[in-house]
């Protein structure tokens, strides 16, 4: 279990950042920490994992292995992405065999562009994205700090993203995420904290009042002509999944967005062929190929 008591960060004789951060996370958690930007998310989860030592108050519990995704992973290095990974293992005790295995699977996963081969340097915001995941997950941590996370990635890696956390936390390690988005941090967390002012307050949130109601909007896309055909999916409100099928494409957004995708997707020409109730299952909506915005 881990543990902060206590805790509170500031910079040089700077203003305090955070002020008697009281928070526990245990195994099998799945913690969303949410606030405005500048209110001390990133410097709260770089002390979570180890990063950052509080000015004073203590961290106690910590597990011996924790992955960590920072928001922004730049890389300018010029070997490619799997030798990247295989470099990392090694650090981490894996022989060059088990990491380069591991790495080469985790980027089949998250379908890097450009394959495991790509030099670090090419790669795109998102794709740098998934180098940093896959990185923190070369060994199996007991703790997973995710900063961020989904910014940048495409479709198909939202839905792997939520299959990584899945699979951490049934294997009974704990993960603690930040996002702006209350229909990720509603689908993805098992509760949340809040920071305001430098204080973390917990809230209700995520599965600890029940799965968020869910419908699935099946879209056909505009005739070819008319404009504007694409759009931004999860730009939109509530929209936690899209996926292609066929020529159309399939939402899943919670109920009370729905009526405000449904409107959006309207006035650019896309049509709606079926509105259903989804489960809440996390995956991609059944015999659908998830899709970037």
């Amino acid at each position: 279990m881990l543990h902060c008591e206590a805790v509170c960060k500031r910079y040089s004789a700077g203003q305090w950042i955070l002020s008697d951060v009281d928070m526990t996370v245990s195994a099998g958690d799945v913690v969303a920490v949410v606030g405005t930007n500048g209110s001390g998310k990133s410097t709260l989860l770089k002390i979570l994992a180890g990063l950052s030592q509080p000015t004073s108050g203590t961290v106690s519990g910590r597990p011996p292995t924790v992955g960590y995704v920072p928001d922004r992973f730049t890389a300018h290095e010029r070997i490619s992405a799997v030798s990247y990974l295989t470099h990392m293992g090694r650090i981490r005790g894996m022989s060059t065999a088990a990491a380069r295995s591991r790495g080469g699977e985790l980027l089949e996963r998250l379908a890097l562009v450009g394959g495991p081969t790509a030099s670090l340097r090419t790669l795109s915001k998102g794709n740098a994205q998934k180098v940093a995941l896959a990185q923190a997950l070369l060994v199996r941590p007991g703790l997973l700090v995710l900063d961020e996370p989904w910014s940048g990635l495409d479709a198909s890696a939202h839905g792997v993203l939520g299959d990584f956390i899945d699979e951490v936390a049934g294997q009974g390690g704990a993960v603690v995420f930040t996002d702006h988005r209350e229909a990720i941090t509603g689908t993805h967390a098992t509760s949340a904290y809040a920071i305001t002012d430098g204080r973390v307050v917990r809230r209700g949130g995520g599965h600890t009042e029940g799965p968020a109601p869910m419908v699935e909007l099946t879209l056909t896309a505009p005739a070819a002509g008319a404009v504007p055909a694409q759009l931004d999916w999860y730009a939109l409100p509530g929209v936690v999944d899209a996926a292609r099928r066929g020529q159309g494409i399939v939402l899943r957004v919670t109920r009370e967005h729905s009526d405000t995708v449904l409107m959006t997707a309207l006035r650019n020409r896309w049509s709606v062929d079926a509105v259903a109730r989804a489960s809440h299952d996390r995956g991609s909506p059944t015999d659908a190929r998830s899709v970037a915005p």
